[in-house]
């Protein structure tokens, strides 16, 4: 079977309903497997991971490139990562069964795709390039955004391999490329000098003279109040997370700072992680094979399974009431798929075949999109721990804290949000396939619209809970309002869905 990575770069990191919708967008376009997804707020970039067969992620990858293209607006983009668009970057990793070169063609293809039908440049990087100079990505993205506007059509050396001679007026150009396993690897200093972490990183970086394979820049994080620097591993087998590790503490020694953490943006291959152990513990004559987790594995023994509802039922405060408004409200989209695959395909139901099958199509994207909000949910309920365990000793350190509570407050309120905006629909779906689906699957399609209405109703009291450590009067009284609208609204559909299925079901007559 051939498995491909997707590793998409937008240019968002702070608005998570956009996010959100980047994520649907990708899981409806193509048949793939979220792996994973990080967002930066100082970046103001979001890297999502996905995984599947070639197709499915070329179809996938361009259903994420057109919705950035409607929900983000180069123009108004500001971050400290470089970057040429909307979607910034999307390299083709070959995983399992299939070459580099074959993505090489997965990219072209797609590069192809979003020139002609979304009239948004092309620029092929790495593997996938077309000339020497476009294959290191720092080149291609020279002068970023801004500076590209200013060339494009003008300057022959900046004219894309796919697209119009000109930007898009919103989702400027995207590089689109073929790799190898990359980390995204930073480390954090102990200071607010950018200018240290700019010197490192010119010392560390392969095309300074130091590591091979190593990308490297510095950048300011001043939600941290730290530096950091930030390096792509292109080739972890020359060099890994552990060694370029090291060369950054070295250099912060010379200059007077220390390198105090560091952190994996995306995924990372575990030969990588298994390196560093056998450094650090000067281990002789290690093997995989004696990796307890990997004997299991191989013997066909799961482990590390916790289900949702045992993570719900543990003493940690998340996942807790968002994330289960979210899940239940995935569920009863479930149920809604369940009762139109048992409807499509009956000669009883050929009449209102394409209806059910368009339904069924608006809820498996709705499912997909509640999924990724419980974990989504769990992750914004980081915010809100970090600003607990801040420091609150003098009136400077209790006002950070008081913002940090407040940035929380409103972070964990997006998923609650999210989910009353949807349920209406949800529910006008289950009426759908309640009246006109199976009349054998009646009771489940009734089911399904409970189920979405106690999701509006448990998003609703976990949104009045949030609005409580919110100072932002104006937030708190829109949002309040938005909240309240979608509730009553979510109410007269569950009575129209009640009553429909009440004289399906009923016994008299």
């Amino acid at each position: 079977m051939k498995i491909v990575e997707c590793v998409p770069n937008f240019s968002e990191g702070r608005n998570k309903e956009v996010i959100q919708e980047l994520l649907a967008a990708i899981q409806k376009g193509g048949k793939v497997k979220m792996l994973d997804w990080e967002s930066d707020a100082d970046h103001n970039r979001s890297v999502i991971t996905f995984a599947g067969g070639p197709e499915e992620c070329l179809s996938a990858a361009f259903a994420g490139i057109a919705r950035a293209a409607l929900l983000i607006d180069m123009e108004k983009h500001k971050g400290e990562h470089p970057r040429l668009g909307a979607t910034d970057v999307v390299p083709f990793v070959p995983i399992s069964g299939i070459t580099l070169d074959e993505c090489v063609q997965l990219a072209r293809r797609l590069g192809q795709k979003v020139g002609e039908e979304l009239q948004i440049p092309v620029y092929l990087y790495e593997a996938a390039a077309t000339r020497p100079e476009r294959v290191n990505l720092a080149s291609v993205r020279k002068g970023e955004y801004e500076g590209l506007k200013a060339e494009i059509g003008k300057n022959p050396d900046r004219k894309p391999d796919f697209g119009p001679e000109k930007l898009h007026p919103k989702a400027g150009a995207v590089v689109i490329g073929a790799r190898m396993p990359l980390i995204a690897y930073n480390v954090y200093l102990n200071t607010e000098d950018v200018g240290a972490a700019k010197q490192i990183a010119k010392v560390v970086r392969e095309a300074g003279g130091g590591l091979p394979s190593i990308k490297a820049l510095g950048f300011e994080i001043k939600a941290k109040k730290q530096v950091q620097v930030s390096m792509n591993l292109t080739n972890y087998l020359k060099t890994s997370p552990h060694v370029a590790f090291e060369a950054v503490k070295k250099e912060a020694g010379k200059l007077g700072v220390k390198a105090i953490s560091s952190e994996v943006v995306g995924l990372i291959p575990q030969p990588a992680l298994d390196a560093a152990a056998i450094h650090f513990l000067k281990l002789e004559n290690f093997s995989a094979d004696q990796i307890l987790e990997e004997k299991l594995r191989k013997a066909g023994i799961g482990v590390g399974s916790q289900s949702f509802l045992d993570e719900v039922a543990s003493s940690s405060p998340a996942p807790g009431g968002g994330a289960s408004a979210a899940h239940t409200a995935a569920l009863a989209a479930a149920l809604i798929a369940m009762v139109c695959r048992l409807t499509i395909g009956k000669k009883k139901y050929q009449a209102v075949e394409r209806e059910i099958s368009q339904t069924l199509e608006t809820a498996e994207g709705l499912r997909r999109y509640f999924e990724n909000a419980v974990e989504e949910d769990t992750k914004s309920f980081n915010v809100v721990m970090q600003a607990l365990g801040m420091p609150k000793e003098t009136e400077e350190e209790k006002a950070a804290r008081r913002q940090k509570m407040e940035e929380g407050s409103k972070a964990v309120n997006v998923v609650p949000l999210a989910v009353l905006e949807r349920v209406p629909k949800l529910l006008r779906l289950a009426a759908v396939v309640a009246e006109k689906g199976n009349v054998n699957a009646t009771s489940d399609a009734a089911t399904a619209g409970s189920l979405a209405f106690a999701a509006a109703e448990g998003a609703y009291f976990n949104v009045l809970i949030n609005l409580k450590g919110i100072s932002d009067q104006n937030y708190v009284s829109d949002t309040l309002w938005r909240a309240k609208n979608r509730l009553q609204e979510a109410m007269a559909e569950k009575e129209k869905m009640r009553q429909i299925a009440e004289k399906l079901l009923s016994l008299e007559g």
